[in-house]
């Protein structure tokens, strides 16, 4: 089995399958043995409310550059080391990881800040879109999911603090 590889100084990806967590982890920090930090976010379906599904889809054009752009504001703003961002698209099940989000820099903070950043910028700038399926059998039904106005608060403190 060939060993993942972590591009440099981002690593970008939309996966329309899964992707292991730990793999991933254990790569990026290979990848950055100078960083003093390292932090990550696993962004993953809830099983609550009678969930039975999370289905994601996403403006294939700008999905990628978009995200790109966003790791890349965050290494300009941080300093960092590196920054992982990858987003999962297609059927989910309660359970499974839908975004992985790390940061590696010389100090704590900054990948703490970082990756916090990325994850607010993804919830509500990138171009994906879900929907959940609740209950089972005639009576699921498939309901679309937008950003909470919270969502949008988080966002917006990142243009408070530059």
């Amino acid at each position: 089995m060939a060993r993942l590889q972590i591009a440099t100084p981002a690593d970008v990806r939309v996966w329309e399958s899964g992707f292991s967590v730990g793999e991933a982890l254990a790569a990026f920090n290979a990848a950055h043995p100078a960083s003093g930090g390292l932090t990550s976010f696993t962004g993953k379906v809830r099983p609550d409310g009678d969930v039975k599904a999370l289905e994601l889809t996403h403006y294939e054009p700008l999905t990628l550059p978009g995200m790109e752009v966003i790791a890349a504001e965050a290494i300009r703003r941080w300093n960092l080391d590196g920054v992982l961002a990858w987003h999962r698209v297609g059927m989910l099940r309660p359970g499974q990881a839908i975004v992985l989000v790390a940061a590696a820099a010389r100090h704590r903070r900054a990948a703490f800040e970082a990756a916090d950043f990325v994850m607010d910028h993804l919830k509500t700038a990138a171009w994906f879109w879900k929907r959940e399926r609740r209950g089972s059998g005639d009576d699921g039904a498939w309901h679309w999911i937008t950003p909470r106005q919270s969502d949008h608060s988080d966002r917006e403190r990142w243009q408070r603090a530059e």
